[in-house]
């Protein structure tokens, strides 16, 4: 079984440490078997403000379709202002009432410039994700003082830190082969013993 991961980065900002960080998990992801990634860029998308309707409503319908089609996501913001970016909240809003997130595993990445880390807005992603239906994970990763992680050329400098943002992809694809592949593979055996 293919197992189909969609990744969202929560900043369209060039050079973004958000991107580097997500880079590092996105080759966690890549190492294992069987993990297809697919990146969103929601540069790429002009996303509408809720309410108003899509420049280009067929970008719209195949992030939607991505989204749904997916085993599970890893989903990547910068912490601002005590919470998550607006990319980030755009990107959600616009996957559809009821969400195309609604049942799938979600692990959340959060990056900051402070000490702390992106705590507050981790938080508030996975409060979110819970609210539209989605499966957040427990051990979000929160990256503190990201702008000293990351060189110019988006290398992580820091063999601790790379560990903990590989979590973020261990822990969505432990989930999904121990809790969604195995259900996945009861359905199918008894779709075939009715049929």
């Amino acid at each position: 079984m293919t197992i189909r991961i969609v990744t969202i980065c929560g900043s369209v900002r060039p050079g973004n440490y958000t991107r580097m960080a997500l880079n590092v998990a996105t080759e966690k992801l890549n190492e294992a078997p069987g993990v297809v990634v697919e990146d969103i860029r929601l540069e790429d998308l002009d996303l509408p403000l809720p309410g108003l309707p899509a420049k280009n409503p067929e970008a719209i319908a195949r992030f939607q379709k991505t989204v749904s089609e997916a085993t599970g996501v890893l989903l990547a913001s910068p912490e601002y202002h005590g919470g998550i970016s607006s990319p980030m909240k755009l990107a959600i809003d616009n996957l559809g009432f009821p969400s195309n997130l609604a049942g799938k595993p979600i692990a959340i990445l959060g990056v900051a410039a402070g000490v702390i880390g992106a705590i507050k807005s981790s938080e508030q992603l996975r409060a979110i994700c819970a609210h539209v239906g989605a499966v957040p994970l427990p051990l979000a990763v929160s990256v503190p003082n990201i702008q000293r992680t990351f060189n110019e050329q988006g290398q992580c400098q820091d063999p601790k830190t790379e560990e903990l943002i590989g979590r973020s992809a261990t822990t969505l694809l432990d989930y999904i082969n121990n809790a969604v592949c195995p259900k996945i593979s009861l359905e199918a055996l008894l779709r075939e013993q009715e049929a």
